[in-house]
């Protein structure tokens, strides 16, 4: 099986979340762009890219993970978006282990703690959201080990 290209799994990431907006109500394929090149920017392969792009696709309901079983991706890369995959009523302990010891997953999640995370993303919530996104990522980046 040929491995999907990453303008590939990137058309797919976007059409699959075309109807989806952040909480600041821009597309989320904006989002899924900006942790990907975070991903490019911090040295990541070509699987950890095709993670960040797929990486909030089954826990959106974007795509699902029978579908992710199957499709034309490396072994690392569905692990990575399977280690990304929050549970419902998961503790956040539990979610960052997965992240720290699935290989890769770390670098993709932090990539994505960034940009959710950014100054000027969160300057166009109401306060009381953007303090509350801003202490939620400062302690998933503390449970990762992640500095400040």
């Amino acid at each position: 099986m040929d491995i999907l290209s990453l303008a590939d799994v990137e058309t797919l990431a976007r059409t699959a979340h075309a109807a989806q907006t952040d909480k600041a109500g821009r597309p989320y394929a904006e989002h899924l762009a900006a942790v990907a090149d975070g991903v490019r920017a911090r040295g990541g392969d070509p699987d950890q890219i095709a993670a960040a792009w797929l990486h909030d696709a089954v826990e959106d309901h974007a795509l699902t993970e029978e579908w992710l079983d199957t499709a034309a991706l490396s072994s690392r890369t569905k692990a990575i978006v399977l280690a990304l995959t929050k549970h419902p009523g998961e503790p956040p302990e539990s979610y960052a282990h997965r992240v720290r010891t699935t290989p890769g997953a770390l670098l993709v999640k932090e990539a994505d703690l960034a940009h959710n995370a950014d100054p000027g993303r969160l300057a166009v919530l109401d306060e009381h959201t953007r303090t509350r996104l801003t202490e939620k990522y400062a302690r998933m980046r503390a449970l990762l080990g992640l500095a400040g």
